[in-house]
């Protein structure tokens, strides 16, 4: 698998580094830096090369991916776990302040898989901390989302927040549309037209076929709450 993996993804993104590099420096200066002011300690889920943990200033940093190139993409302050997600993580109850996942949990092989992962991801945060997940929804890509190999399981943003919910999870917000697919395999976009874009979600609604949902970690006997709080912001 994980020999597989570096064929993959050294042939999908080998001409499109930098560019990867300048969008989520974007992404996160323009949007994401919101979730990451008063975290701490951070977790890259399906880290891929890096692009988003090596951008990110705090005090501990960890990655996570099957991926042996991974190592060579990270930095040397991020803590690299190469495991398979879905088992135990090495890392304390209540340590994270935040786990980020960008365009991963389409690659888990089925429900079980990600229901383990979404686990993990709520026993390490801390009361209060945030899960972060960025993915493609198969309701506004039902054909090309399996132009990938390694695509396997279809998500909505309906669906995620239901099994973050039977987690525990509380659902801070879901976003149906938010950015558009193949962010960095379509078209360039000019990076002047992503910092508009993300100021306008009028656009969103035209090119947005991604979900963004956040969930928050309530203490023990609150997170089972099936409510969607007042901050959320949906496009439906």
């Amino acid at each position: 698998m994980s020999s597989e993996l570096s064929t993959i993804y050294r042939t999908r993104f080998a001409d499109a580094q930098e560019y990867r590099r300048s969008v989520w420096k974007i992404l996160i200066s323009d949007y994401f830096a919101r979730y990451l002011r008063d975290a701490h300690a951070v977790l890259d889920l399906g880290c891929g090369y890096g692009d988003f943990i090596n951008q990110v200033s705090c005090r501990e940093r960890y990655a996570m991916d099957l991926n042996p190139d991974a190592r060579s993409r990270v930095q040397d302050g991020v803590r690299l776990l190469s495991q398979d997600c879905s088992e135990p993580w090495p890392l304390a109850e209540n340590s994270l302040d935040l786990v980020f996942t960008s365009n991963f949990f389409e690659h888990l092989p089925d429900k079980a898989s990600l229901s383990r992962t979404l686990a993990e991801a709520r026993r390490c945060l801390r009361p209060g901390g945030r899960l972060v997940a960025l993915g493609p929804n198969i309701k506004f890509v039902p054909g090309q989302y399996w132009d990938f190999w390694d695509h396997y399981l279809p998500l909505t943003e309906l669906s995620l927040a239901e099994g973050m919910k039977m987690i525990g999870f509380h659902i801070e917000r879901v976003i149906d549309r938010f950015l558009p697919y193949r962010m960095s395999q379509g078209p360039r976009y000019p990076l002047l037209f992503l910092r508009l874009y993300l100021r306008l979600p009028i656009f969103w609604r035209v090119m947005g076929r991604q979900f963004l949902l956040v969930g928050i970690k309530t203490p023990e006997g609150g997170g089972k709450d099936s409510c969607i709080s007042q901050a959320t912001f949906s496009t439906s």
